[in-house]
């Protein structure tokens, strides 16, 4: 790969990372072509981007973008890396939880969600856990309609037995 190849792998990857509010890399090291395909076309169903590259490269277009906010994943970059891109935070988790129920692979090694950082494979259940920011709106919604419903409720049921004198 030529320097000006590099440089525009760089500027691809930092365009991704800047597109996308969440972001893991993860460990695909043992997969074969075949679970290779499987989990692509699994990502493919599930609108997350999956894609290869070194993690030299990783580092560069991350450090390009923050020379310092993705300090923490850096370390994350060793042996075969590949980022899974995704609008929702937790599709990405949810996805490798479903994967792995047949294989041990892909093993998460960082994730970026929103701003967040976790670092390690045991975070896979936190983060297939999070809610996703329209899922905590709806909840938001549901809390403050809970109170207005219980409201009308009891005007409408209280107002078939009011008697007018």
């Amino acid at each position: 790969m030529t320097r000006e190849e590099k440089n525009i792998e760089i500027d691809s990857l930092a365009q991704q990372f800047s597109e996308f509010p969440n972001f893991y890399i993860t460990n695909v090291e043992s997969l074969n072509s075949d679970k290779t395909s499987k989990l692509r076309r699994l990502c493919y169903s599930r609108n997350v981007k999956l894609r290869v590259a070194k993690n030299n490269l990783i580092k560069k277009a991350l450090q390009k973008l923050d020379p310092t906010a993705y300090d923490t994943l850096i370390p994350a970059l060793k042996g075969t890396s590949a980022i899974m891109f995704s609008e929702v935070s937790n599709v990405p988790a949810k996805l490798i939880k479903e994967f792995r129920a047949k294989d041990s692979v892909p093993a998460i090694k960082a994730a970026w969600i929103d701003s967040s950082i976790f670092v390690g494979d045991n975070q896979l259940e936190v983060l297939a856990n999070l809610k996703s920011k329209n899922e905590l709106i709806a909840e938001v919604i549901a809390l403050l309609q809970s109170p207005a419903k219980n409201v009308v409720s009891q005007l409408t049921s209280g107002a078939a037995n009011w008697q007018v004198y």
